[in-house]
C-alpha cells in the first residue's frame, strides 16, 4: 500500500528447489528443511512466505517428492511467530466452505497470519492423475469467482447460504471465524482480461510473474485503474523474482549461465509445454525463462549487492510493495540477500 515499506517474501521450496536442470540444490523437499528455513527467515527480517500448491513436482519431475501446501502451512503456523503464510489454493481442488473452515483454523493457530493465493489452475495432467475435473481457461475463472463468494460469505456471515451454478451451501455455520477481519488477505495473479477483471473486483492484492520495471509499471497502473473503477480500497502489488547476488558482476553472470541451460528431455520440460498450452500470457515464455519458475529471471535481480538494490528500488518506484524471492540454495542465498541487499535499501 502507499506509504508502506517494501515487504520481502519468498517462495517456500516445497519442490526441493527451483532449477529444472540441477538435480540437487541442497534444499530437500522435507518438513525439517522448510521448518528451519521459515524460522531463520523471521530472524533475517523476511515478512512472508508463499507456499505453492501442486500435488506433483513441477520442477524436478512428477516422480520427485513435493510437500502438501495446507498441512505444511498448519505446521508452520505453530512454529513461527511473525511470518505471514500465503498459502496457494486452487478452487478446482477444494470445496469452498470446507476450505473456509480449514483456513480459519490455520489462521487461528497462527494468530491471524494466514493469507491465500488463489490460483485458477493450469496443469491438466496433474488434474487427470488426481481425478479432478479440469476446466477450460474462462470456466476456471468463473468457478473461482463463485468459489470466492462462498469462501468470503462463510467467513463473514453468522449463517451463510448460497445457490449458484457450481456450488450450493445451506445455513453454513463457521466458528471460530478467522482472526483477521473481515477476512484473510486474498492474493491472485493472472494476465488475461478475465483474470485481471476478476482480481480487481474480488481480491485484495495482485501478484505478477517476473518482468523488468518498464513492463511492471504499466501493469500496476492498469490494475489500479481497474480497481478504482470498482470503488474498493487500493491493492498491494507483488512480484516474483529470482535473485543472484555475488561480489562481482562476473560471478553473478557465471551463475546465471549455469542455471539457464534447461533443454528438451529435462524433468520439467513436458510440464513447460502443458503450462504454455493452458495459460493466457501477455508475452511468450522461452525455455531460458522456464529454467526457473514464474519468469523470475526477467526481473533482473542479478549482479552485485549494489546493482540488485538499485534494481529493486526501480520496482518499488513502479509500485511493487512485495517481492517474492526465489534463489538457490534458498537458505544460504536468503542470508546473503538480507546481509548485503536489504540494509542499503532500508536506509535509501
Amino acid at each position: 500500500m502507499a506509504g508502506q515499506r517494501l515487504r520481502y517474501g519468498y517462495w517456500l521450496p516445497v519442490f526441493g528447489g527451483w532449477l529444472r536442470n540441477v538435480p540437487d540444490e541442497g534444499m530437500e523437499a522435507s518438513w525439517e528443511y522448510v521448518k528451519k528455513l521459515a524460522r531463520r527467515s523471521e530472524e533475517l527480517g523476511y515478512d512472508l512466505t508463499l507456499i505453492a500448491e501442486l500435488f506433483l513436482n513441477d520442477i524436478k519431475g512428477i516422480d520427485a517428492p513435493s510437500l502438501d501446501a495446507w498441512s505444511t502451512a498448519a505446521a508452520l503456523a505453530a512454529v513461527t511467530e511473525t511470518l505471514e503464510l500465503m498459502v496457494a489454493v486452487r478452487p478446482t481442488f477444494h470445496q469452498p466452505a470446507i476450505l473456509a473452515k480449514q483456513a480459519a483454523n490455520v489462521d487461528r493457530i497462527s494468530n491471524g497470519r494466514l493469507s491465500l493465493n488463489v490460483v485458477s489452475s493450469w496443469w491438466k495432467d496433474e488434474a487427470r492423475r488426481y481425478g479432478v475435473r479440469f476446466d477450460e481457461h474462462d470456466d476456471r475463472y468463473a468457478r473461482t469467482e463463485e468459489w470466492l463468494t462462498v469462501l468470503s460469505g462463510a467467513w463473514r456471515e453468522k449463517e451463510f447460504s448460497h445457490r449458484g451454478a457450481l456450488y450450493e451451501v445451506s445455513e453454513t455455520i463457521l466458528e471460530p471465524k478467522p482472526v483477521r477481519r473481515p477476512r484473510p488477505t486474498i492474493y491472485a495473479g493472472g494476465e488475461s482480461e478475465t483474470a485481471k477483471n476478476l482480481i480487481a473486483r474480488r481480491c485484495d492484492a495482485y501478484v505478477m510473474h517476473g518482468d523488468p520495471p518498464e513492463r511492471i509499471r504499466p501493469k500496476i497502473d492498469d490494475m489500479r485503474r481497474r480497481r478504482d473503477a470498482t470503488g474498493l480500497p487500493g491493492m498491494e502489488y507483488g512480484m516474483a523474482a529470482y535473485a543472484i547476488v555475488r561480489d562481482t558482476e562476473r560471478e553473478a553472470k557465471e551463475e546465471l549461465a549455469r542455471i539457464t541451460n534447461v533443454a528438451p528431455g529435462s524433468p520439467g520440460y513436458h510440464n513447460y509445454q502443458d503450462w504454455i498450452a493452458n495459460t493466457q500470457l501477455e508475452s511468450r515464455v522461452t525455455l531460458e525463462d522456464y529454467s526457473v519458475s514464474n519468469r523470475g529471471l526477467r526481473a533482473g535481480l542479478v549482479g552485485t549487492p549494489e546493482q540488485v538494490a538499485e534494481r529493486i528500488q526501480e520496482f518499488e518506484d513502479a509500485g511493487v510493495g512485495l517481492l517474492l524471492l526465489q534463489c538457490s540454495p534458498q537458505l544460504e542465498e536468503m542470508e546473503r540477500f538480507s546481509e548485503t541487499v536489504m540494509p542499503p535499501l532500508a536506509t535509501a
